[in-house]
């Protein structure tokens, strides 16, 4: 245990916030299903979901002004995103608040940008976010955050439906712009 805080004491602040960002998924989670995110939980849910996306912005703020960009910030950023918001997908799913298709697809688009990313890393090369990634997970997280929220009918169901097939489109552009950008990268295997 002395060695894991020994190396985050060593780590920059952009790695120690994708670090954290990580481990308040834990508390997120616990929260979100054993509280079934309503009333206190659900504002607790909240806080710990805008605050650990909030040190997704942050960390990659700092990162690229002080010059602390790293290969580990560079695979374990993308990494913390998908592990939040895949979780918080998947909670939102237990609870009945978004459809288990969409983030099946959603999930499966992860799998295979992580899947290419290993193949490049395999090859020494390190793939960053796109600005269509970026985007993907910024809908990502404001759908995540409403339907926390959550609004079962009136004006609001409307819009959150609407952001909820907004992300839904985005994650669906960002895969077929990775794969076409990246498309060299298949051709490393054998």
């Amino acid at each position: 245990m002395s060695s894991l805080i020994n190396g985050f004491k060593k780590m920059n602040l952009p790695n120690k916030l994708t670090c954290i960002r990580m481990v308040m998924v834990i508390p997120f989670v616990i929260c979100m299903l054993a509280g079934r995110a309503e009333g206190a939980s659900m504002v607790i849910s909240l806080i710990l979901f805008i605050g650990a996306s909030i040190t997704d912005t942050i960390d990659g703020h700092i990162a690229r002004r002080d010059n602390l960009i790293t290969n580990f910030g560079k695979f374990m950023d993308p990494l913390a995103d998908k592990i939040l918001v895949v979780s918080a997908l998947i909670c939102l799913v237990e609870l009945w608040r978004i459809p288990a298709w969409i983030v099946i697809i959603i999930i499966a688009r992860e799998f295979i940008i992580s899947g290419f990313r290993l193949i490049a890393s395999d090859n020494g090369i390190v793939i960053a976010a796109s600005m269509w990634g970026k985007s993907k997970t910024v809908s990502q997280m404001i759908l995540v955050i409403m339907l926390i929220i959550y609004f079962p009918t009136g004006p609001m169901h409307i819009i959150q439906t609407i952001v909820m097939y907004t992300a839904l489109a985005l994650t669906v552009i960002s895969l077929i712009d990775y794969l076409q950008k990246n498309r060299s990268v298949l051709s490393m295997q054998d």
